[in-house]
């Protein structure tokens, strides 16, 4: 599998689905999957997605992309299901290490921003591994919905706390 790299893309697709969770935009490099949204406008996604790749050329292609979208509508539906597309984000080296060390929390536990960044060796840089799951492109895939404040509490996610609530659930029951 093609893990988190820092290429950049030629050309994007996308698609646009719906979930239980709000619409969902999946979008695609020649290398694999660049972007995974969660949102309620589709407009306001597309739009994420090209401030993320300003000056990429980007086509909606729901036809080509169905079965990726599909996909990653089952793991948002089920999170406990797996994901093992090719993944081809775009982050800085910190932003990398944070968010192959969030794959690697097991689906139904949690853990602190605290612990995510003493895993990767940065015990002092707990601000910078929030700031590496806020830009986390890859919703569910990067489960940065898995970090929680140090007393347990639930704390901001680019998608929406109540989004964050609901996956946490679907997980725990898993």
């Amino acid at each position: 599998m093609n893990d988190l790299n820092e290429s950049r893309p030629h050309a994007i697709d996308y698609a646009i689905g719906d979930s239980s969770l709000g619409r969902v935009l999946v979008a695609q490099s020649a290398r694999g999957v660049v972007a995974i949204l969660l949102g309620d406008d589709p407009a306001a996604l597309v739009a994420d997605l090209q401030s993320r790749y300003a000056g990429t050329p980007l086509q909606r292609a729901d036809g080509a992309l169905a079965e990726r979208l599909a996909a990653v509508i089952a793991l948002v539906e089920s999170p406990a299901t797996g994901f093992d597309l090719a993944l081809d984000p775009r982050g800085t080296a910190f932003q990398q290490r944070v968010w192959r060390a969030l794959r690697e929390i097991p689906c139904g536990t949690t853990q602190s921003y605290s612990d995510v960044a003493r895993r990767i060796g940065a015990p002092r840089a707990v601000r910078a591994v929030a700031g590496a799951c806020a830009a986390n492109p890859l919703a569910v895939v990067v489960p940065c919905h898995r970090v929680l404040r140090s007393d347990g509490g639930l704390s901001g996610y680019r998608w929406g706390v109540a989004r964050k609530r609901a996956l946490l659930a679907r997980e725990a029951a898993a």
